[in-house]
């Protein structure tokens, strides 16, 4: 099939690449790296009716500006996929907003990272059955056997991708606390055999444990090359909201959320503030600045 690709970052360049090498034609576009239109206006010239144009963008300005822009150019018939981290409601009031037009819009959550182009991306879709079948023999050659699937209306897509971020969290988090019990014990351990070992057999094995294994190689036996500062891209926090108005109980991915937020801070301030309060009542030492 022919589709525009608006955005060839490290997912979207990627992407695009399975896609042609499964013989789809690919129109391009992103202002930053060299693409088969200088515009979006010129990319929709460049598209057969009815197009389809897959913006692969941030979540938030830069995807409604993407959208709205896109939404005054597409004909009727025309399809939008957002391949994006973007928020399900958004999805959902962009979906009302394309169907005014007589424009088609898809939800695609998808995860694989840089990994993707090699062994696939897991597609997570949601949309009119119309408007996912008229993706679909993309969706089909971006994801490895059984990794696609249609999971429901417009915003199902977004909403099954962020609960799966949230998951990852508590995931990413349960190996980080583990590794640091190992990394502070009485026992001089090699954590990067461990993490190799446990790919094998393990019930805790998961390509998530691989690629561990793989950073002990590529940043030394104590991760001395990097710094231990983790951002969060909004899933985790949207898991959380919406676990909160559903009355759902999570805390994993609260606690793991909540550790990132830790790791931002050179100190914290309401350390200080324990430490304070321990000297105050127990005479417990606290340790000078500096």
């Amino acid at each position: 099939m022919q589709l525009g690709m608006i955005g060839l970052g490290r997912m979207g360049g990627n992407m695009t690449k399975r896609l042609a090498e499964h013989g789809h034609d690919v129109k391009t576009y992103d202002p930053n790296v060299e693409s088969t239109a200088k515009t979006l206006e010129e990319l929709r010239d460049q598209l057969s009716t009815p197009r389809t144009f897959w913006t692969m963008v941030p979540a938030g300005k830069v995807t409604e500006d993407t959208f709205r822009t896109l939404l005054g150019l597409a004909a009727e018939g025309d399809a939008i996929v957002d391949g994006g981290n973007s928020n399900f409601h958004d999805s959902q009031r962009r979906y009302a907003d394309a169907k005014e037009h007589g424009v088609r819009f898809v939800d695609a959550g998808v995860s694989g990272g840089v990994w993707g182009l090699e062994v696939g991306y897991c597609l997570m879709v949601g949309g009119d059955d119309d408007a996912v079948a008229q993706v679909e023999p993309a969706f089909r050659d971006l994801a490895p056997e059984n990794g696609y699937a249609h999971v429901g209306p417009s915003g199902a897509g977004h909403f099954v991708k962020m609960v799966h971020n949230g998951i990852e969290y508590g995931l990413m988090q349960a190996y980080a606390e583990g590794f640091e019990v190992m990394n502070s014990s009485e026992f001089d351990l090699d954590l990067h055999e461990i993490a190799g070992i446990w790919r094998y057999g393990s019930v805790v094995r998961s390509w998530l444990l691989e690629l561990l294994h793989a950073a002990f190689e590529v940043e030394g036996p104590k991760l001395e090359k990097i710094r231990g500062y983790v951002e969060d891209s909004g899933e985790g926090r949207w898991t959380i909201h919406e676990a909160i108005a559903e009355d759902v109980p999570v805390p994993v991915i609260t606690a793991a959320l909540y550790a990132r937020f830790a790791s931002r801070q050179d100190e914290s301030f309401a350390a200080k503030v324990n430490a304070a309060l321990r000297n105050q009542f127990g005479g417990h030492a606290v340790l000078p600045e500096g």
